[in-house]
């Protein structure tokens, strides 16, 4: 039985600047006598050379635009074109649906005029699209992707799926409400060695979700410090990528020169600016500070065991001496009872 893994993607370039901004032009390329093409977007009355699209629209409203294929091989080249959902990847890529599954709000929106397409050998086709929001769609943000696919069958009866396509950034209008949560922090302290003059290393990690219904590019503060904040070390910046609503990543921190002073409490702080479309309406809207916090044992153990050596060390050598002091006291007990007993 052949297996079909529809799911595998050999070529997936949905090109991004940071995460979220997809190349002008994606290629697909394989063996010079393989296919070869690739996808933009169409230069239309929505702008030209732009690097994905991007649209802002009301609920119910209507947007027509074009994706542009070109096949950059000898042969006629036929391709599926659709539409489909995005979702961030555990790494904080983007990533699309697979073909097949289902998708919901702007995969689901977006219907691709003429699928299948053929392109002819060294020659671009023009695929319009419309993208249409429901009426009773939620004002916020959402992501998607206009993508071109081929499907071929390899040696060993494996289905290929290769796909090239150009990201969709959808604003629906109306209030948005920016929030982010962090929870499952965790943090680990690490002893510098046997010197307790050295400090040691803590490791911080925590989750970050888009709880909110907006686009967040945000910044965050890590720090780790002792008891009633004692010895905190300098904030610490972890690189998080942009967010869309629902998405969670984990990330971790090191930080060096933490002090062991018994308890180590790691403070985490996430704030953030929602991420302008053309013609913005970011600097309106105040995304809230979500922070959170977790502590774990710092106890400089060496330093410790250490102390507690010395101290018996101490308590030896002065119960040594008051033993030997008390032994000396009665030999010259004893010395003067035989005098007396000889006298």
């Amino acid at each position: 039985m052949r297996v079909v893994l529809r799911a595998l993607i050999l070529t997936l370039t949905l090109v991004l600047a940071g995460i979220f901004a997809f190349a002008p032009r994606a290629d697909a390329a394989t063996d010079p006598q393989q296919v070869s093409w690739g996808v933009r977007p169409a230069n239309t009355v929505h702008g030209t050379d732009r690097p994905n699209f991007a649209y802002r629209l009301p609920p119910g409203g209507t947007v027509q635009d074009a994706i542009v294929v070109t096949n950059r091989g000898g042969e006629p080249l036929s391709l599926d074109v659709y539409a489909a959902d995005g979702f961030l990847t555990s790494d904080g890529t983007l990533d699309l649906v697979a073909a097949g599954e289902q998708s919901e709000a702007v995969g689901a929106w977006t219907v691709a005029a003429g699928s299948p397409v053929t392109v002819p050998p060294n020659e671009s086709v023009e695929v319009p699209f419309t993208l249409t929001v429901p009426a009773d769609a939620q004002p916020g943000d959402y992501a998607g992707g206009v993508v071109s696919t081929l499907r071929v069958e390899n040696a060993e009866g494996v289905t290929v799926d290769r796909r090239l396509g150009s990201r969709v950034h959808l604003r629906v209008t109306g209030d948005l409400t920016p929030a982010l949560t962090v929870d499952d922090v965790q943090v680990q302290y690490l002893s510098a060695g046997a010197n307790p003059l050295t400090p040691g290393t803590a490791t911080v990690s925590f989750a970050v979700t888009n709880t909110g219904n907006a686009r967040i590019a945000p910044g965050e503060t890590v720090t780790v410090g002792g008891p009633f904040g004692w010895g905190s070390t300098p904030a610490a910046q972890v690189d998080l990528p942009e967010l869309i609503p629902g998405a969670t990543v984990q990330r971790t921190a090191t930080l060096e020169d933490v002090w062991p002073l018994v308890l180590a409490t790691a403070e985490i702080s996430v704030g953030g600016t929602v991420v302008a479309l053309p013609g913005g309406d970011a600097e309106r809207v105040a995304v809230p500070t979500a922070s959170a916090s977790a502590n774990a044992w710092a106890v400089p153990w060496t330093q410790i065991a250490g102390l507690l050596l010395l101290v018996a060390l101490i308590v030896w050598r002065a119960g040594a001496g008051r033993r030997r002091k008390a032994a000396q006291q009665r030999a010259v007990d004893a010395a003067v009872a035989d005098a007396l007993r000889t006298a």
